[in-house]
Parts: structure tokens; sequence; C-alpha cells
């Protein structure tokens, strides 16, 4: 690892970055204003896009791109080619944040035991650090296809700020046409993520209504979700069962069914009016759910229930013996796996050449005390600068 002082800087800017409270609920414009000011600082052209989420708040994503100057860009105007890093800048809740002792704040970074606790420091703005500690060590004069830097809103919450990228950023259309090697810099340890499952689910309302639980004029909205809870069961058994939804190559090789019901009633008195089940499950290539699905609505049309989709994103497949692949792991050394997690780059489909890979690990991502050990730091700043050096100098 190099002692230039950039662990350090990239140190100094994750604590910023830390500072900013940017839970998916509440708007991200601050860190990207923050990260788009850095990106100019090295020579990056910055386009946001902005948008509100079904709740009415402002987000920002933004696509930066750094192109090559002077002799080397002209050498390589036939093979845009280069590299793109995406991030996301909206992290998880921190309501019963503990941290590394007592009094801690979730958003004031600390460093002791040589880590960085804070939330967001693993996921994944200690990616987005090393990232632009990485790019600060190769000069523009040196670069002979661009690079793009991506960061998005609404990643924990339904890659949101990823589609509505994809749908409405012109500046994505541009990357998409170059088709760079693609890293979503989610924390891996530095190994090589070559595919992950993705995500999608449904919900099923029955509605009833309230009344004084000891006369005849309440309906209790559970009682008709009684038959459609056994039907969620059967399904979840038989998605762990069949060999046909099951993909040997992820652990576990299953849809991961994960159900649960509530009728938010906290008394006994008063008959539940509305009773909601959900189910989220992890799908893989080829393999989306969607008879068992089918099998919900119509158990819930016969049963008068409501059923809702809801869409995340799909899986992401590279092929492992893929040259970006193999590529990547001799830089970064590591193991070369897939995850049962999902990113925004289940959403990028168009983008052929993605792989995913940052510091820090997946253990400690969203956890109540969430840190990133210096040492994944420099070593993620060493990992990205090999990349870009390889697919852009």
């Amino acid at each position: 690892m190099r002692n230039d002082g950039s662990t350090e800087a990239a140190a100094a800017r994750l604590h910023r970055l830390i500072a900013f409270p940017s839970v998916s609920s509440t708007s991200n414009l601050a860190v990207t204003e923050f990260v788009s000011d850095r990106l100019r600082e090295l020579g990056f052209a910055v386009a946001q896009t902005k948008y509100e989420d079904a709740n009415g708040v402002l987000k920002a994503n933004l696509v930066a791109k750094r192109t090559p100057v002077g002799v080397r860009a002209e050498a390589n105007t036939d093979s845009p080619g280069g590299l793109a890093y995406f991030c996301h800048t909206d992290v998880v809740p921190a309501e019963h944040w503990i941290g590394p002792h007592e009094g801690s704040e979730p958003f004031v970074a600390v460093d002791t035991n040589d880590r960085i606790y804070g939330r967001g420091a693993c996921d994944m703005k200690g990616s987005l650090s090393a990232m632009l500690a990485a790019v600060a060590r190769v000069s523009n004069e040196e670069q002979a296809r661009p690079i793009w830097i991506v960061s998005t809103a609404d990643e924990e919450v339904g890659f949101d700020g990823a589609k509505h990228l994809v749908q409405h950023c012109d500046a994505y259309r541009d990357l998409v046409a170059a088709q760079p090697i693609s890293i979503i810099g989610e924390p891996t340890e530095l190994d090589v993520v070559y595919a992950h499952k993705g995500i999608r689910g449904f919900k099923v309302t029955s509605r009833g209504r309230a009344g004084h639980s000891a006369t005849r004029f309440g309906i209790n909205a559970n009682e008709a979700m009684v038959p459609m809870l056994v039907k969620l069961a059967e399904l979840c058994n038989r998605s762990r069962d069949e060999s046909g939804l099951q993909d040997q190559r992820f652990d576990p090789p299953h849809l991961s069914w994960n159900f649960g019901v509530s009728d938010q009633t906290r008394v006994v008195n008063i008959t539940p009016e509305r009773s909601v089940a959900w189910v989220s499950i992890r799908t893989m290539p080829g393999i989306d759910g969607e008879g068992l699905f089918e099998e919900v609505r119509l158990v819930a049309d016969r049963l008068g229930l409501e059923f809702q989709p809801f869409s995340g994103c799909h899986p992401l497949w590279t092929e492992p013996d893929e040259a970006c692949v193999s590529q990547m792991q001799t830089i970064a050394g590591g193991a070369c796996k897939t995850v049962c997690y999902a990113t925004d780059g289940g959403v990028f489909e168009e983008l052929r050449h993605r792989v995913v890979i940052g510091p820090g690990s997946i253990e400690q991502a969203h956890t109540v005390d969430e840190w990133i050990s210096i040492e994944q730091l420099a070593r993620g700043i060493d990992v990205y600068e090999q990349a870009i050096r390889r697919w852009c100098c």
C-alpha cells in the first residue's frame, strides 16, 4: 500500500461524508453537492438529475465524467471504453445506534482501533472516499479513456434513484454508449463479485371493519387473511424444495422467500379493520418466481383480497470467464464469487461489463456500530487506482 497521504485524505473525507445524515427518508441533496464539488476539483464535468420520491422529498443523482486530454486522448478516439464507478449516497436509519462506545453519534465519525465508525462508513461512503482518492492519484494527462463516477439516491429503499437515472439522464446514455468496465462499489472486502440475486415482492391486503370487540359491528380483517397465510407458508416451503426454483451457483440456492403479516392493532377490544401480508423474494437468472406470484394472485381474488406487486431489481450476472472479471481479480488478488444481496447494478442492465467490488465487509453494513477498517480503505484506494490505470491509461 502506498504511503502518500491518500489514506489520511480519504479518511478525512469519509468523516465529512458520514456527517451528512442522508438516510433514505430524507433528501440527499447536501451530500450530492459535496461530492459534486470534489469531482469538479478533480476535473470532472458533473451532471445532476433530481426527482421527488413518493413522499415528495427531493433527491439527486449525479453522473460525472472526466474526459482524457492531449495526445493520449487523440490516440484512443475509436475506443471510448474506460471505467465507470457506481455508488449510492443514501444510508439506512440509525435509531438504535450504539457505536464504538457510550455516547457515540451515528453521524459523527469516530476513529478507534484502526477503524472508522459511523452510519455509512462501510455501506458505502467508505468506498466512495476510496475511489475519489484513487482518481486523485491519476492525472488527467495520463488518461487515454474516460472515467465516470455515478452516485444515486434511494438504493436502500427500492433502487429508485438508479431507475430514475436510467430513464431520465442523458449523461447516463453517453455512458451506456461507451460500455465501460463498470464497478459497483458495494462492500465485498475487495473480492470480485460477478453475480448477485435480484429482489421483488408483493403485499396482500385484507379489509374489514373496526368495532368494539364485544359487539357484532366489527369485521375482523385477519379472518380472511388466515387462508392466505397458509398459502404463503406452503409456497415458502415449495420454493426451498423444488429443484426448478433453485440455482446452485448461489448460497443459499433458493428464492429466500420471506414473509410477514401485521394488522397494526395494539389493543384487544378493537376488531382489526385492516391486515397486510407481505412477501419478498431473491430472484436469480431465469428464476423470477412469477409462477408462485400468480398462485397468490388467484387465491387473493378468490378471498376478495387486494394484491399489489412491487418491483426491486433484476439479478446481476456477468460471465465469470469474461475478461473484466479475471482482470479485476488479478488486480485485487481476492476471491471471485456470487452473493445473495442486491445492488444498483441490477438496474444497470444495459451495461455489459459489471462487477461488484469495494472495501469493507457486508457483515458491517446496516449494523448498530457500522465501521470500515483503515486497512480496507487503503487497499480500496490501491485497487481502484490500478483499475483506473488498467482501463483508462
